[in-house]
């Protein structure tokens, strides 16, 4: 394991802030949802099971290379989330992802209960930012299904909605994984209110366009 030991005790602090950030804020309670991040191109760190996020521990985590073995586990907990292989199919498939986070946001997951799509071209934050924001198929949480379900999605998106059960966001570091969860939930929020006031109309198809165009400048691709 030649990573540099310094940037994995960073990780380890930084993905601990980031589960008990998830606590405070109502998108994971007890031991739901769980983090991740990449050490280099064979492993990553990833939370334990059954461990409540808001008190979780930098030596909590646990090493495991990209086909699911775990190399190093120092704390008391020495499985990793049952969501692990999610997690590893994010990493297989996007060399360009740091750090993954699985949450549970609660207004984002009544909108799959509602039948509410964060997909439609409504606000243009959402696709400046994202493109758009899929829901995946149900799968059964904690199974291998949760991989298959996510798999064709995350190529092409930063944040996808689980179906009835959470969300997946993704970014070059944990704090960016964050803050695209952060805006899953506003999201959310937003369109659920207004479903509740009546229909909800899309943006025109010419406006789409121009915020496409700005979105593929502003990474370059324009």
């Amino acid at each position: 394991m030649m990573w540099d030991h310094q940037r994995e005790e960073t990780l380890r602090h930084a993905l601990c802030e980031a589960g008990r950030h998830m606590c405070r804020h109502g998108l994971a309670v007890g031991s739901d949802g769980n983090v991740s991040a990449r050490l280099d191109e064979h492993h990553i760190l990833i939370t334990p099971s059954g461990v409540n996020k808001g008190n979780m521990r930098p030596e909590h985590l646990l090493v495991v290379d990209l086909e699911g073995e775990v190399h190093r586990a120092d704390g008391p907990a020495r499985r990793p989330s049952s969501e692990m292989p999610m997690h590893l199919e994010v990493y297989r498939l996007r060399p360009d992802v740091g750090a993954v986070i699985h949450a549970h946001p609660p207004m984002a997951i009544a909108c799959t209960l509602a039948g509410i799509s964060l997909a439609r071209p409504v606000l243009p934050e959402v696709i400046y930012h994202f493109g758009a924001i899929p829901t995946a198929p149900y799968a059964s949480p904690g199974t291998p299904e949760g991989a298959a379900a996510i798999r064709e999605l995350i190529r092409e998106h930063d944040a996808i909605l689980l179906d009835r059960h959470g969300s997946l966001t993704v970014g070059r570091d944990v704090a960016q994984a964050l803050v695209r969860l952060e805006w899953v939930e506003h999201v959310a929020k937003i369109l659920l209110a207004a479903h509740a006031c009546g229909p909800v109309d899309e943006l025109p198809p010419e406006a789409v366009q121009r915020l496409q165009e700005q979105r593929q400048r502003a990474q370059g691709k324009g």
